[in-house]
């Protein structure tokens, strides 16, 4: 897929740009000015995740037969997604810390809030703490909950304070005092001192960041957001410097986990926000495939090697929460509502204690990778079982980074399972697959069923590497209306950065209760965040024409803990707002509570930069008779039985050519797998729809 000898179908500047640096690829969307698009795939350089960026347009450049100059002097929109933040707290490779807190509380970032997700498992560790107590300081000074200060702040406990930052060569400071997000005054003046000071170059503050309530949570979104800063920052700066000095002239945003894009410059000082930048991208797909086939409630299930993402729109809106929990590190941070399980291509197959199969969450990952890989890896995955049922073909794959060996895969397949457990080969393969595709469907069922959605109205997109090979399988149990699988599967998250706008978010905490007295506080609210976003929006070159404004408020009932967050018009009254709330509630969980009074917990305004659109290509329909390139035998499940399979080379089928499964289809990012019966057919933008035939 990156040798200079390939074609490409895009042809006119300017070109629209969207990279998705991955663990094992690093996958690159270009769009032309008609809105044709092409992908293209290099392996990623975990040392130097720049260098798989550049990798991977210099295969563009080669294609399009242009050099770097002339093709970055010709981009209009480059936008990057970048797992550098979550790697570097995964990898707990962030830098060393120093926090300012109020006196008295300097325990609360290791205490948490004492709740663990298993109730029963009270051995577990929680992840290590990411700053040591003896770089947790207090600082003297009191502002209360109405934002009165009660006692004064002490910066003689802020200079004592940077003389131990200096000694110990602290990085980058985060600074959370008490009840800031309601006055941020003692913060500020913290915050002004250490800039004099000068310790060092790296400053997070919570009221600047995350100005919510809870007090623990902000402290480790603030934590965490001071960890990763040093690392993230000088990967952006330095890319960015690599791609202006080679050429390019427009900025350089970067995909956010709300599904939005920023400027490098806005996002340089809150690298927390990028903590989901890869998979978010999501959205900008779901909104693209959502206007072309006229489709506004769909779910995507995103398999690659080791995981599956799922997500939901409904009625042509994808969830957005503030709760985030990355190697159970809790955040606050806007956040596209993702459901992530371990379930892909590289998970591990093996028989557990009493005797019976089971698959996951444990990967592979690309080294040693699948034993069919010949890489090193003996234990039967995934892909191995795949292999082994005939679903896909031995030999190159992957654009011919890896070669597929299906004697490899039938060895791992015996010796970890087969044998030991008395079954066939293909009874073991099989089993695999039921077991990971119940995991799938238990995936999309949390953030579907779980959360009130029915899914006979929902089209399941089946897009990553390895989705498209359970999709057809997974949306017909689940009820799903049909199966969609974009032809660039494998590339979804870097085509949906081609169509993600400029976002910002902007919340205030109200702490009010609705009431007809509520609504100029209401109003008061919303006017100072929107100017907040305007001001941001400005900064990246949005004008009045070219920006909207969403109003959402965050409502419980009185006595609850958790909130309701509904969208509303900015004018709703009291009475819409509790008429809206109640509707949200009632699909939720089943009943509202007429007589209750209702609290506003949080106001919030989304300010949205409207790219401009990236129009659908226009297909022209074909009549040509569907030739399969060759028929094989291929393992299907309903039937319990190989059946002699189709197999069609997807750059044969064109918008208009249809046919009945069993089918596999082989695209260049992924394979299809079309059940028997299953009725499959290229819509208009030159993508796949699987509907699903009778049982029989």
């Amino acid at each position: 897929m990156s040798t200079s000898s390939r074609t490409t179908s895009i042809q006119s500047p300017p070109w629209r740009v969207g990279v998705d640096v991955g663990g094992t690829f690093t996958d690159l969307v270009i769009a032309d000015s008609d809105g044709r698009t092409d992908v293209f795939k290099v392996p990623s350089v975990p040392a130097d995740p720049g260098q798989g960026v550049i990798s991977a347009l210099e295969a563009a450049c080669a294609a399009l037969g242009l050099s770097l100059a002339q093709f970055l002097g010709e981009c209009q929109f480059f936008l990057h997604g970048s797992t550098v933040a979550t790697n570097t707290l995964l990898e707990g490779k962030g830098a060393k810390v120093g926090l300012l807190t109020t006196k008295g509380f300097r325990d609360s970032l290791e205490a948490r809030r004492g709740l663990r997700k298993n109730p029963w498992d009270h051995r577990t560790p929680y992840p290590p703490v990411l700053v040591p107590r003896y770089l947790r300081l207090p600082v003297a000074g009191r502002i209360d909950a109405r934002g009165a200060e009660v006692e004064a702040l002490d910066l003689d406990d802020v200079r004592a304070a940077c003389r131990v930052f200096r000694e110990e060569g602290v990085e980058s400071i985060a600074v959370c005092l008490l009840n800031s997000f309601v006055n941020p005054a003692h913060e500020q003046a913290v915050a002004a001192l250490l800039r004099e000071e000068g310790v060092c170059d790296w400053l997070s503050v919570s009221s600047e960041i995350v100005p919510i309530m809870g007090e623990y949570e902000r402290s480790s979104t603030t934590v965490v957001n001071a960890y990763v800063m040093p690392r993230t920052a000088s990967y952006l700066r330095a890319l960015q410097e690599r791609l202006i000095a080679l050429g390019l002239k427009t900025k350089l945003l970067m995909l956010q986990s709300n599904g939005g894009a920023a400027s490098l410059d806005q996002l340089i000082r809150q690298p927390v926000n990028l903590l989901l930048s890869g998979p978010s991208a999501g959205v900008g797909a779901m909104q693209y495939l959502a206007a072309g086939i006229g489709e506004n409630n769909l779910v995507s299930m995103e398999i690659g090697g080791t995981s599956c993402d799922v997500m939901l729109m409904n009625e042509g809106r994808v969830a957005i929460t503030d709760t985030l929990s990355v190697n159970d590190y809790d955040l606050v941070t806007p956040s596209v509502d993702i459901h992530t399980v371990g379930a892909g291509g590289g998970t591990i197959a093996g028989i557990d204690a009493a005797g019976l199969i089971y698959a996951g969450p444990e990967g592979a990952g690309a080294r040693p990778g699948p034993a069919a890989y010949g890489l090193g890896g003996t234990r039967p995955t995934v892909t191995d079982a795949h292999l082994v049922l005939g679903r896909l073909r031995p030999g190159p794959y992957a654009g011919g980074t890896v070669t597929l060996d299906l004697a490899a895969a039938e060895a791992a397949m015996d010796n970890e399972l087969a044998l030991p457990l008395g079954i066939s080969r293909t009874e073991a393969a099989a089993g695999i697959i039921r077991i990971v595709e119940q995991n799938l469907m238990h995936a999309v069922e949390q953030i579907s069923i779980q959360r009130g959605y029915h899914l006979g109205r929902f089209m399941l997109i089946a897009c990553g590497g390895a989705g498209p090979m359970h999709g057809a399988s997974v949306g017909r149990r689940l009820g799903a209306r049909a199966v969609y699988v974009p032809r660039q599967a494998g590339a979804f998250c870097a085509i949906g950065m081609q169509h993600a706008d400029v976002r910002r978010d902007f919340v205030h905490v109200l702490m009010r209760r609705l009431d007809e007295t509520v609504g100029a506080a209401i109003a008061e609210g919303f006017t100072q965040l929107q100017a907040q976003a305007r001001a941001a929006l400005g900064e990246e070159g949005f004008g009045e024409g070219d920006t909207r404004f969403d109003y959402e408020l965050d409502l419980h009932y009185e006595g609850q803990q958790w909130d309701v967050r509904v969208t509303l018009p900015r004018d709703a009254s009291p009475a819409d707002i509790r008429a809206a709330f109640e509707r949200e509630y009632d699909r939720q969980f089943g009943h509202t509570n007429p007589e209750a009074r209702i609290n506003v917990a949080k106001l919030r305004v989304v300010g949205i930069g409207k790219l401009p659109v990236l129009e659908n290509p226009v297909y022209p329909t074909v009549d040509t008779p569907v030739v399969p390139v060759e028929t094989r035998k291929v393992y299907a499940d309903r039937l319990g039985d190989f059946v002699d399979t189709p197999i069609y080379r997807g750059a044969d089928l064109q918008h208009g050519h249809s046919f009945e499964g069993p089918a596999v289809i082989e695209e260049s990012t992924t394979t299809i797998l079309v059940g028997p019966g299953d009725h499959v057919s290229v819509d208009a933008l030159n993508n796949y729809i699987i509907r699903f035939g009778s049982e029989d």
